[in-house]
């Protein structure tokens, strides 16, 4: 029993709440569209996406682990790991057995997904799951591939393969939707990265934080927030989406703060944090805001 409870952290459980809204985004494209709820569908899609998230998650707890990056790693309460493996060792095994276990559920519903609504939805699938295993160990290694692989994973694959899974069909009005938790995801991992850079440096990473500095890293995270919230309004512009999702803008003010506290500490982690905690609410409401206006729009 211990050892379960053990595993909840490598889980990084308190922010798997990501998931549901980034599903939720998917789910709103696919109602407007077919004016439909699949209820039972909806619910394996979001487990599926649920276990990719723990998977991803584990994975990275493992190998930075077996890395040794664990043992340098400054943790905030939003970066740097849950500090499981470092704490209890002996669950190592465990840890790499959940990973493939949830890799296992990820891969079965997205394959009941592909016999049910076609084969179209495998390429998406299989660079979904290729990038839940590779992330931590490749993607993690160049500045650009770090930076687009948490959005494209929870914002282009996830949002765009709940609405194929629903419709069986891909559309305009998904991608551009899917967009928005693609900036917000890429840049709730960049501003995580802050802490990181000393402890990254030691096992070869290079991301934006390390091969340009903080500062100059806090101006990618602005411009990512900017096209957030500019995709939201194009998207309502140009009749892709309807006019209520631009209740989606109603978090710019937080998003302004987080990115004016990042700006202005970007080289002070303990003041960052709470730049950082806000980073992770404007990362979930806003396309929780962005779903509901799909349902009353």
């Amino acid at each position: 029993m211990s050892t379960w409870k053990s595993l909840l952290g490598p889980m990084r459980v308190p922010f798997l709440i990501l998931t549901p809204a980034c599903v939720a985004v998917g789910v709103g494209t696919a109602f407007w569209q077919t004016h439909e709820i699949h209820w039972f569908q909806i619910l394996l899609i979001l487990i599926g996406a649920v276990a990719s998230h723990i998977c991803v998650n584990v994975f990275n707890e493992y190998f930075d682990f077996i890395s040794g990056l664990d043992a340098r790693t400054q943790r905030t309460p939003f970066s740097g790991g849950s500090g499981t493996l470092p704490a209890h060792p002996e669950i190592k095994k465990q840890t790499l057995y959940l990973a493939l276990v949830s890799l296992v559920v990820v891969v079965a519903i997205g394959l009941y997904f592909v016999w049910l609504r076609g084969w179209l939805l495998f390429p998406l699938g299989l660079v979904g799951s290729i990038l839940l295993v590779t992330y931590t160990i490749w993607w993690a290694y160049n500045p650009i591939s770090c930076l687009l692989a948490p959005g494209l994973g929870f914002g282009i694959l996830m949002v765009m393969g709940t609405h194929f899974s629903l419709t069986g069909s891909y559309t305009w009005i998904s991608f551009v939707a899917s967009l928005v938790p693609t900036f917000l995801v890429s840049d709730l991992l960049l501003l995580n990265q802050f802490p990181d850079v000393d402890a990254d440096i030691t096992i070869g990473r290079k991301h934006f934080p390390i091969t340009i500095g903080r500062k100059a890293s806090a101006i990618i995270y602005g411009t990512f927030l900017l096209l957030t919230y500019v995709t939201v309004a194009a998207g309502v512009a140009f009749g892709l989406m309807p006019k209520f999702t631009l209740l989606a803008l109603l978090t710019i003010i937080p998003a302004w703060i987080a990115f004016q506290g990042a700006f202005r500490n970007a080289d002070n982690i303990p003041a960052l944090i709470p730049s950082m905690g806000l980073n992770v609410v404007v990362n979930i409401s806003t396309p929780l805001l962005l779903a509901v206006g799909f349902f009353i729009g």
